[in-house]
């Protein structure tokens, strides 16, 4: 039998900005979690998304240092069509975190953004056109 794909582990420098968000983006999490030092949810299809603190990795692992030459990882959200990207996009903006990239129809057959997490993570948007 082999390991099964489970979870997604995200180191993060601030719980609080990290999970407003993502909420931003869908994810759910109880207003307690932004003091937590480790926070996870169920995504679709049961894989677990797993938020960390810094100080909770240097817990079990204190040489751990953040990849050099910037952020290791991206996530990708599905909207339902291209006005709900554009509108998530506009949402991320106005709350004050960082557009990469503006919304716009790639040859791929979608409309496609990318947004930064607190913590630098690419987070990409998309809707099948």
């Amino acid at each position: 039998m082999a390991p099964t794909f489970n979870a997604i582990g995200v180191t993060v420098a601030d719980m609080a900005s990290t999970l407003t968000f993502y909420r931003l983006l869908g994810l759910q999490f109880d207003p307690s979690d932004d003091a937590e030092g480790h926070v996870e949810c169920n995504g679709p299809g049961g894989v677990r998304i797993m938020f960390d603190t810094v100080s909770v990795i240097h817990s079990f692992d204190p040489e751990w240092q953040p990849p050099v030459g910037g952020p290791a990882m991206s996530l990708a959200f599905e909207c339902a069509d291209a006005a709900e990207v554009d509108a998530t996009v506009a949402e991320v903006s106005q709350a004050g975190f960082s557009v990469h990239r503006a919304p716009w129809d790639a040859f791929w057959g979608q409309r496609y953004a990318t947004v930064l997490d607190p913590d630098g993570n690419r987070v990409d948007l998309f809707a099948w056109l």
